[in-house]
Parts: C-alpha cells; sequence; structure tokens
C-alpha cells in the first residue's frame, strides 16, 4: 500500500510518503519554497500546500500521484470547532477543498483516495506508530488545537489507537506558551524554542498565581483559564530589550506547563499501565520539560517524535491509514529522511557556481582540523532532516571549548545572544560527560547535566543552568559524523563538537546545494564541506 501524507491546514506544510508500511521519504515544504514554517505575507500566512515536497516524495520513490492507494490528509474538517470568526471559517472551507486543490497540484491524482485523518490522532501515530515500540505504548499528544481540541491521552496495542481523554478547546496548553511567545515580542507558533531557552535566566516568581489559572483535572484533561500577561510583565516589542521580568514570566510559565504535563503522564499512565510513553505535537518539541517527564514521571521509557509539531502529522497520517489498510509500520528509522545528493549533483553545483573547491582525501579528517583551529565549519551530508533540529546532516559546527564561540555562532546566524547551541558527542562517550536525559539520545530532544569536571571544558555548550541539549551520535548510523568526533578528540582531547543548524535567522535550514552556497557567501563561516568537497572562505 502506498500512502502520501500531506500536512497543509495551520503551519509547516509537509509531505510524507509511506509504502508497505515502511517510511520511504518524508519533507517540510520550507526547504523548498524557502519560506520558513511556510509562512507568506499575511493575509496568506498559512494553508500552503507541500506541493513540492510532494513531488520529491514521490520522485524520490519512483512513484507517480497515480500510483498512490490513498493520500492521507491531517485534518478533518468535519470535526473542526464551528467559529465565527472569518479565518476559521476559511480554514475549514479550504480543508474541504483539500482532495481537489491536491489533484490540481499532483496531475493524475485521484481526488477520491484523499482520506481526512484527525489532527490529533495524525499526532499520535506519529510518534505511537513510528516509535520502536512495537506498536504497543501510551501516548500524549499536546499543541496548540487541531480542529476543536489541544491534546489526546490514549494508548497502542498491536498498532490500534485508544483515545482515553481529549482537550476541547479554549483550553490548550499550546496555545499559552504561544500567547507567552507574542506577549515576549517574539514570533508565535514559530520562536517558542526562544521563551523554553529564556526560561533559563530566571526564577519561576509568578509560579503560584500560575497554578490558579492552568492546572490538571482528575478526568485526564486541564484547563487553561486567561492570564493577563500585562500585569506580570511589560509587552515587549521584537526590538525591545529583554528584561528579567521577561525572563521571570517565562519561567513561571515553563515550569507550569512541565507541572502539568507531569500530572497528564501520571493519569496516563494509571489508566494503561504501560511502562513506554510516546509523545508528539508542537508542546513535545520542549526538550525541558521531556527531560522533566522522563526523570520524574512513571514511565520507563520516552520516545518523542522528531518531527512533533504540526510537519510530523504528514507522516502520522499516512502511517495511520496505512496500519488501517492492514500495514503495521515499522519503526521510523531515523530523521534523515529528507533530500539527498550524489556527489557528481554537488560538484555540478558547484562547478556552476564557479567556485574553487577541492577534493581531499579524508574530509572528517580535514573538518576535525579545521574545528581544532576554531574554525566554523558548514556542514552539508547525505539526506536532509525531518523536523527542526539539526542533526548532523546541515549543520553549523564549531569548537566548543572556547566559550567565546557561542556569542560568536549567534552572531554568524543573527540571533538572540541567550540562545543556547548544543553539543554533539559519540554515543559510546556520551555517559563520560553528561547526565539526567536519556542516552542515547539521537534527536536534540531532552537536555542533559553537564558533568561539573566538563562544565570548564566545553563551555560553549553549557546553558547558563548547567545544561545541554545533547545529540549523541552512533557510529553505525552516522559513520562520517563519527570520524569527524574522533578526529576532533585525538587533536584536542575533547569528544564533543558543536552543532547548530545551517541557516541564518528568518530562514529555513539550508537542503540543497545551492541553499548551502548561499548561506556560506553570506555569513562569515570558514569552511564549507559539501559531500567529498570542501570550499573555503
Amino acid at each position: 500500500m502506498r500512502v502520501l501524507g500531506i500536512n497543509a491546514v495551520f503551519h509547516d506544510p509537509a509531505a510524507a510518503l509511506v509504502v508497505d508500511g515502511q517510511v520511504v521519504a518524508a519533507a517540510e515544504e520550507e526547504r523548498f519554497s524557502r519560506r520558513k514554517h511556510g509562512k507568506r505575507p499575511v493575509p496568506f500566512s498559512a494553508w500552503e500546500q507541500p506541493e513540492q515536497a510532494a513531488r520529491w516524495c514521490l520522485e524520490h520513490a519512483g512513484l507517480t500521484p497515480a500510483d498512490l492507494d490513498a493520500v492521507a490528509y491531517s485534518y478533518d474538517p468535519g470535526l473542526a470547532v464551528e467559529d465565527t470568526a472569518p479565518w476559521e471559517e476559511l480554514r475549514t472551507t479550504y480543508a474541504r477543498r483539500a482532495p481537489q486543490f491536491l489533484a490540481t497540484a499532483l496531475p493524475g491524482l485521484d481526488p477520491d483516495i484523499v482520506q481526512f485523518v484527525p489532527h490529533h490522532v495524525a499526532h499520535a501515530a506519529s510518534t505511537g506508530l513510528a516509535a520502536p515500540f512495537d506498536g504497543n505504548c501510551a501516548v500524549l499528544v499536546a499543541d496548540g488545537r487541531g480542529e476543536c481540541g489541544s491534546h489526546l491521552s490514549g494508548e497502542y496495542r498491536g498498532h490500534e489507537l485508544t483515545t482515553l481523554a481529549a482537550q476541547e478547546l479554549p483550553h490548550s496548553l499550546g496555545l499559552l506558551y504561544e500567547d507567552l511567545t507574542e506577549h515576549l515580542g517574539f514570533l508565535r507558533s514559530s520562536d517558542e524554542y526562544k521563551v523554553m531557552a529564556l526560561a533559563s535566566y530566571a526564577e519561576p516568581v509568578h509560579l503560584e498565581l500560575l497554578r490558579e489559572h492552568v492546572f490538571a483535572r482528575p478526568d485526564g484533561g486541564f484547563e487553561v483559564r486567561p492570564v493577563d500577561w500585562g500585569a506580570l510583565a511589560k509587552q515587549r516589542a521584537a526590538d525591545d530589550e529583554v528584561t528579567r521580568e521577561h525572563a521571570e514570566l517565562a519561567a513561571s510559565v515553563q515550569v507550569r506547563v512541565e507541572e502539568v504535563l507531569l500530572d497528564l503522564a501520571r493519569w496516563l499512565h494509571e489508566r494503561t499501565g504501560q511502562r513506554r510513553l510516546a509523545m508528539a505535537g508542537g508542546v513535545a518539541l520542549n526538550c525541558v520539560a521531556n527531560t522533566r517527564i522522563l526523570d520524574e514521571g512513571p514511565f520507563d521509557e520516552l520516545w518523542v517524535q522528531p518531527a512533533a509539531g504540526d510537519s510530523g502529522t504528514a507522516l502520522g497520517a499516512a502511517l495511520h491509514v496505512a496500519a488501517r489498510g492492514g500495514e503495521p509500520a515499522a519503526a521510523m528509522p531515523g530523521a534523515d529522511l529528507g533530500r539527498g545528493f550524489t556527489d557528481d549533483e554537488v560538484e555540478g553545483f558547484l562547478k556552476r557556481a564557479a567556485v574553487s573547491y577541492d577534493e581531499p582525501d579524508d574530509i572528517a579528517e580535514v573538518v576535525a582540523q579545521a574545528l581544532a583551529d576554531n574554525k566554523v565549519v558548514a556542514w552539508f551530508q547525505g539526506r536532509a532532516e525531518y523536523g527542526p533540529r539539526a542533526l548532523g546532516r546541515r549543520s553549523l559546527l564549531a569548537n566548543p571549548c572556547h566559550a567565546e564561540n557561542l556569542e560568536r555562532l549567534n552572531n554568524v546566524k543573527g540571533r538572540e545572544q541567550f540562545r543556547p547551541v548544543a553539543p554533539m558527542v559519540l554515543e559510546e562517550r556520551a555517559a563520560e560527560l553528561f547526565g539526567r536525559g536519556p542516552i542515547p539520545s539521537p534527536y536534540m530532544l531532552f537536555v542533559h547535566d553537564v558533568h561539573p569536571d566538563w562544565v570548564d571544558r566545553i563551555p560553549a555548550v553549557v546553558h547558563v543552568d548547567g545544561t545541554a541539549r545533547v545529540q549523541t551520535v552512533a557510529p553505525d548510523r552516522e559513520p562520517l559524523m563519527a570520524r569527524v568526533l574522533r578526529g576532533f578528540e585525538r587533536r584536542t582531547g575533547v569528544p564533543v563538537v558543536v552543532n547548530t543548524s545551517l541557516n541564518t535567522a528568518g530562514r529555513p535550514m539550508v537542503d540543497d546545494p545551492r541553499d548551502a552556497l548561499e548561506c556560506f557567501g553570506s555569513a562569515p563561516v570558514d569552511l564549507l564541506a559539501i559531500g567529498r568537497f570542501t570550499v573555503r572562505r
């Protein structure tokens, strides 16, 4: 069975392809359109069909639209809450017409094979069916909103989902965090990770007040009552200074969201008895909360979908339809599900760009030496990541031993100085440097405490609270990056390199060689390692 999954309703349009229960390809439209989160200028800020991503998924598998058995659309307009707001009514109308839009975008597609999958069911399938749990686990979804709700708790047994609780709108942990993000002067439905980083700079002084407004209920749901943000911290314009009161408000909401998620997880464990939990939804990208759920919650294992936001619902919808058709999904093979390029294709881009390049005997050793020399390296290798995290395919790499490299990289990317960068470390070495938090941790979705004897040795990757958002590297999965790490350690005695996404502020991660060359040409980066080639400043 060949199923194409589509997300195209709120933001992060994406496509994914599942063939015979196997995840074959998945990509976000922003990587092709170069519009971050698929957003256009208002009023055309969402609802973009992932035409290019869908075409690429099919081409990658050697299929045409006519070859598909089903198209799974991760929103069911029949479940949408009635809303007098004109944009909401238009959104529902748009979703109802999705089969016709898709048939126009993908000539040869039969619109009658399009199936609507409820938004939170798609989120649940994206993690419960993709996790390495053999289709048996508890599942917790929390985000801003779906058709009429913002949360789902349930369990998979034998690849079948039973929903045990669901929270109706207007109560929403995701919308609470989005409102805070906007109040603090950042872009809602986009910059929530900035708020999570900012929260580490202050104490949660408003926590008791928030406990009166945001709390879990005995039925597995929760309430979010209106909060007067302005009474707690002055609304910030995008260019205003970030003050302590802003950080205190961020810390307070962050901790309260963690507490409510813990309550939801405990309720779910009591109802299911499962020892393994899978999570998705935009709230599941909060790696601080994830770590606390694993550390203090009742589950032995926690797996989070690396594309936990709305882009992941394209994959979840496809997996759900495939499972319903009798093809239970195999575990997700990794996050490297996007476009890749052969060395010949890469060299063609380099020649057309008329740039000077080298073909070293061992690119891993060249990069390790550059990092040891405190150079910043743009790293473009293999298939692109699916989801918002750079995982060693489209990355900026740097030396973690110099504290000033945090400011340096934030300047390279044009972003706020309170933002942390992350360490990559060989899986077998991770426990020597990092505690609290799961190992392995290949998707950068948890935080780990940095052992005291390493804090001063890798200062660039240690956040203000003494943690780091670690990515572990398995040599059998990432042999080239593993060789870079080993080469860097031979030269410096440190088994860690800095990893942050290969992009600049407001732009999606680079995806094809042209994007990589444009980013390299516009940012103060010393070396581009692209395929088997290097380009120097």
